[in-house]
C-alpha cells in the first residue's frame, strides 16, 4: 500500500464530516498534530443539523448501521461512547423500518432472523418465509466476503485484485456466489414475492443505481440494513458527529469552525500551506481533503473525468403536531411509503438524460421523536414532533430542472400524494422550515447537485472508484463518499480510517475489526 513519504507530523484535515472526524481521530491517536477545518459553525457534514425556530432536526443521513465503527474511531484516542462528557447512547430500532405499499399493506423489517421470518410468514406466507431465510444467508455471505477485502481496505490499482492472494480468493468467492449478476434479478428469483423483494433491493438507490442494474455485490447494503440492524443515537444523528469532535479536541486536536479553506499551495509536488478565507495561511506536512468530488479542483486536485453522478433528492424538514401524526396508518421511526410503480420510478430518476421527478413517488418518512421523545417541542397548541420527508429525484447533470421554481410545487404535490395515501393532515399541518433540492447540494459544491456523489457503477466501485491517494501530489489524501469505499455512514467512517492509513501506515487488525468481518452471521 502506498503511503505518504516524508514528514507527516502536522496534518491538516479539511471538512468535519464523519470522514474528516474519523481521519482526525486516527491521526491524533497516532501522535500527529492535527488541525481540522470546517467552514460551517458545527461539525457533521452530510450528517448535519438544521436549526428551526425552537427545535433542531437532522438534515442529512438518518439511517445508521454498523455503529461499532463509531466505537472504533473513538477508541483511536482511548475513548468510549460512555466516557464522553455527553455520553453517546445508541438505540437499536425495532423494527428497523416499516414498508407500506400502494394497496395499504405493510411489512416491518426486523434484524432478528426469527422475528423477521415470522413477519414474512404472516404477511407473505410460510413458503416465502423459507425463501427469506435463504436470501438472508446469501446476503450474509456476500457481505462477509466483501467487508475485509473490498470495503475496509485501500487500493492502489485495480491490479491489486490479482496481486493479492486474499483479494483473488475473495473475487473467486464472489463469482461463485453470483455477486456479478444483477441484484434485483437474484432477489426476485430467491423470494418470488415482488413486494418483499423491494425491501431487499431499494437500497441500491443509495449506490445510485436501479435494482435491476445494480450488481449483486451490493447485497452487502441490504444485509447491513435488514440483518445487522439500524440504530439511532439519543439526541439525533448529529450526536455522533458531536461525540467524535469531543473526543478529537479532548485528545489535543484543534478544531477550527467557521473557517473556510479556499486554496492550497504546493511546493515540489507537496501541499505545504493552506489559504483561509480570512487571508491567513496554515502550514502542513500532509493534507486530508474531504471535499466533494465537485469541489476538488479548487484545492489543486484534478477530479477524475467522465464520472457519472448518483440521483439526487428533495428533502423537506419541519414539524407536525404530534396529535396529527398519531392518526397516520404507520407509526414508525422510518417508513418507506412505496408507490405502485417500481421499474418506471427508477427509470425516471436514474435516466442519464431526460429524467423527471417520480410520477408515482416512493417516500422515506422519518419521525425521530417516536424513538427519542426529547426531540419533540412543546408549543401553545400542543406537542409538535420533527418530521423529514425524502423523495429521490434526478441529478442536475441528467435533468437540469429549475428547482428554485419547481421545489415548492413538487413538495406540495408530494404532500397531496401522502394525504391521499392516508397521512391525513400532512398537507395542512406539516410546517416546512427547510427544503433541500438539487440546487442546495449544487450550491455546496456537490457533483451534479447530488449528496450521494458518484454512482456505484462497476467502473466507479472498489479499485475503480476515485482513489483516495490521487496521483499528482505526494502528501494529499482524500476521504468521504466520493472515494473508497463509497456512500453511506459506515463507509464514510471507513474512508476516514483508510485515509489516515495512507499517512500512518496500515491499521493493525483488532478484535473489533475481526468482529466486523464476521458480522455476517445470518
Amino acid at each position: 500500500m502506498r503511503t505518504v513519504a516524508g514528514p507527516t507530523g502536522r496534518v491538516a484535515v479539511v471538512g468535519a464530516g464523519l470522514s474528516g472526524l474519523a481521519a482526525a481521530l486516527y491521526l491524533t491517536g497516532s501522535g500527529r498534530q492535527v488541525t481540522l477545518f470546517e467552514r460551517a459553525d458545527h461539525v457533521g457534514g452530510r450528517v448535519g443539523r438544521y436549526r428551526g425556530p425552537d427545535y433542531e432536526i437532522d438534515c442529512g443521513a438518518t439511517v445508521l448501521t454498523l455503529p461499532e465503527l463509531v466505537d472504533e474511531a473513538l477508541a483511536a484516542v482511548g475513548r468510549t461512547p460512555e466516557s464522553l462528557d455527553t455520553p453517546l447512547r445508541m438505540r437499536r430500532l425495532v423494527p428497523a423500518y416499516q414498508a407500506r405499499y400502494a394497496d395499504g399493506s405493510t411489512i416491518r423489517v426486523f434484524p432478528d432472523v426469527e422475528q423477521m421470518a415470522a413477519e414474512v410468514a404472516a404477511t407473505c406466507g410460510p413458503d416465502t418465509a423459507r425463501r427469506y431465510r435463504r436470501l438472508r444467508e446469501w446476503l450474509a455471505a456476500i457481505y462477509r466476503v466483501e467487508y475485509r477485502e473490498f470495503m475496509d481496505t485501500n487500493f492502489d490499482s485495480p491490479l491489486d485484485l490479482v496481486r493479492s492472494p486474499h483479494k483473488r480468493g475473495a473475487m473467486l468467492e464472489l463469482v461463485r456466489l453470483g455477486g456479478f449478476g444483477r441484484l434485483g434479478a437474484r432477489v426476485d428469483r430467491l423470494l418470488r414475492e415482488p413486494k418483499l423483494a423491494r425491501l431487499f433491493t431499494f437500497q441500491a438507490l443509495y449506490a445510485g443505481i436501479a435494482p435491476a442494474d445494480a450488481l449483486a455485490v451490493y447485497g452487502a447494503i441490504p444485509h447491513m440494513d435488514t440483518s445487522l440492524g439500524v440504530y439511532f443515537p439519543e439526541g439525533g444523528m448529529r450526536a455522533i458527529a458531536a461525540a467524535l469532535a469531543e473526543a478529537f479536541t479532548g485528545a489535543g486536536g484543534k478544531l477550527a469552525l467557521n473557517t473556510e479553506v479556499t486554496g492550497v499551495d504546493y511546493r515540489e509536488g507537496r501541499a505545504h500551506r493552506l489559504r483561509l478565507a480570512d487571508g491567513a495561511t496554515v502550514d502542513c506536512d500532509a493534507l486530508v481533503l474531504t471535499a466533494d468530488l465537485g469541489s476538488l479542483a479548487r484545492f489543486g486536485v484534478r477530479p477524475r473525468r467522465g464520472l457519472r453522478a448518483a440521483p439526487s433528492a428533495v428533502v423537506a424538514h419541519g414539524t407536525i403536531p404530534a396529535a396529527v401524526a398519531a392518526t397516520w396508518p404507520v407509526q414508525a421511526h422510518h417508513t418507506i411509503d412505496f408507490g405502485a410503480a417500481w421499474n418506471r420510478t427508477f427509470r425516471e430518476i436514474t435516466a442519464r438524460r431526460g429524467g423527471r421527478p417520480m410520477s408515482d413517488p416512493s417516500v422515506l418518512i422519518t419521525r425521530p421523536a417516536l424513538t427519542d421523545p426529547t426531540q419533540c417541542v412543546a408549543r401553545a397548541d400542543g406537542r409538535h414532533e420533527p418530521l423529514s420527508l425524502l423523495a429521490p429525484c434526478p441529478n442536475l447533470e441528467a435533468t437540469p430542472l429549475d428547482w428554485t421554481a419547481l421545489g415548492p410545487a413538487y413538495l406540495s404535490e408530494l404532500l397531496g400524494v401522502l394525504e391521499g395515501r392516508g397521512y391525513h393532515g400532512i398537507a395542512q399541518h406539516f410546517a416546512v422550515d427547510h427544503l433541500d433540492t438539487p440546487h442546495t447540494w449544487r450550491d455546496q459544491g456537490m457533483i451534479a447537485g447530488t449528496p450521494f456523489s458518484a454512482a456505484h457503477l462497476f467502473r466507479q466501485t472498489g479499485p475503480f472508484r476515485t482513489r483516495n491517494f490521487p496521483r499528482g501530489s505526494a502528501n494529499v489524501v482524500l476521504a468521504g463518499c466520493g472515494t473508497t469505499p463509497g456512500i453511506g455512514v459506515p463507509t464514510a467512517l471507513l474512508s476516514g480510517k483508510l485515509a489516515a492509513d495512507r499517512i500512518i501506515g496500515p491499521h493493525l487488525e483488532t478484535a473489533h475489526t475481526s468482529r466486523m468481518a464476521l458480522a455476517a452471521t445470518p
